[in-house]
């Protein structure tokens, strides 16, 4: 059985936090925080811009050898401008479970990032993970913390 494996990532950006709120619930932005190598594209038609519980948003994204792969996210929890929750419900992972908080503090808003994920294939997963999956992941919060902090720049 393989393991559930978790990270957390903080990082304060200089902005109110309706612009925070408004700018990281809104999925039309979620390319944006997403490096161009992994070709991510929505593709839901009717999931709406405003956030809410329920909410599903498909994608396809391509983080190996350019081969496309469908992942549906739901959004579970929605509290106002503190934080939201986005589930898969299919998709590359056996558990993908993203929480994303969000705090006032007086340097802007304290940005918090959970994630719990769980590979498929037993202990080949678990390989997976040490090898690829982890620097993988990694990789892709390290360059949404870099275009966060470019976006959000304070003069």
């Amino acid at each position: 059985m393989s393991k559930v494996y978790s990270f957390q990532t903080v990082q304060t950006i200089p902005v109110s936090l309706d612009i925070a709120w408004d700018f990281f619930s809104n999925p039309a932005n979620l390319q944006a925080i997403t490096p161009t190598n992994l070709g991510f594209k929505i593709i839901s038609k009717y999931h709406g811009s405003v956030m809410y519980p329920g909410q599903v948003i498909e994608y396809t994204v391509k983080p190996l050898l350019g081969i496309p792969i469908y992942w549906m996210t739901e959004i579970t929890h929605v509290v106002d401008k503190k934080y939201f929750v986005d589930e898969q419900r299919f998709g590359p992972y056996n558990l993908w479970h993203h929480q994303h908080h969000f705090k006032e503090t007086a340097a802007g808003v304290e940005m918090t990032d959970i994630v719990h994920y769980k590979v498929p294939f037993g202990f080949l997963g678990d390989i997976a993970n040490s090898i690829l999956v982890e620097k993988k992941l990694k990789e892709i919060f390290d360059f949404r913390f870099m275009v966060v902090e470019k976006r959000f720049k304070k003069d």
